[in-house]
């Protein structure tokens, strides 16, 4: 079994960016245990937990195969975050998902996942630069097809991404297509 430490910005991050990896592995036939070391409080603390990590690496004991780091672009752009997160010397891969702009685009993006689980499609969205915007299209979506989201819609991530045609939605999203190709770049490793 190979252990992947994820750092990840909040749940919605943690729902999503999990349920790809698994999906990805399980394509792989890879059996992956995931290893969250963050899951709160936004983007600072994302990178504040990936650099003290990186600082007590010769500390730690066991290492892991592989380690992801999610967090949203928010309108800063895919290459302005990839440069805050930096390129750590370590020798374990290091993956970056950078939703760009925000994580809930990525349940959105293919109508087809979204009516196979609620039995009523939704539009792809356009790429919009907007604090929020994914978070109340998701909401939206899923109180048109007469359910209540608990939990803003997240909660539906793992049964959207498993219903997802991953290569439809690379097309309509870079962030998603960077993310898919180094995770599958990764686990071919792997498999050699």
């Amino acid at each position: 079994m190979r252990e992947i430490a994820l750092f990840v910005e909040d749940f919605a991050h943690q729902q999503v960016i999990g349920a790809l990896v698994q999906r990805l592995a399980d394509e792989h036939r890879l059996d992956v245990r995931l290893d969250w070391r963050s899951a709160v409080r936004g983007h600072g603390r994302v990178v504040q937990e990936f650099n003290s990590y990186l600082r007590d690496w010769a500390r730690q004991g066991g290492r892991p195969d592989l380690i992801i780091v999610a967090t949203d672009a928010n309108c800063s752009g895919l290459n302005e975050r990839t440069r805050e997160i930096g390129n750590p010397d370590v020798p374990t891969p290091v993956v970056l998902a950078v939703p760009d702009p925000h994580i809930e685009r990525w349940l959105l993006l293919d109508g087809a996942a979204f009516r196979s689980v609620f039995d009523k499609g939704c539009d792809a969205p356009d790429y919009k630069c907007s604090r929020d915007l994914y978070k109340q299209r998701l909401i939206e979506a899923i109180h048109a097809t007469g359910i209540t989201p608990g939990l803003g819609g997240i909660e539906f991530a793992e049964e959207i991404v498993q219903a997802m045609n991953i290569e439809r939605a690379m097309r309509a999203d870079r962030s998603l297509k960077r993310f898919v190709n180094d995770l599958r770049a990764e686990f071919r490793q792997w498999r050699r």
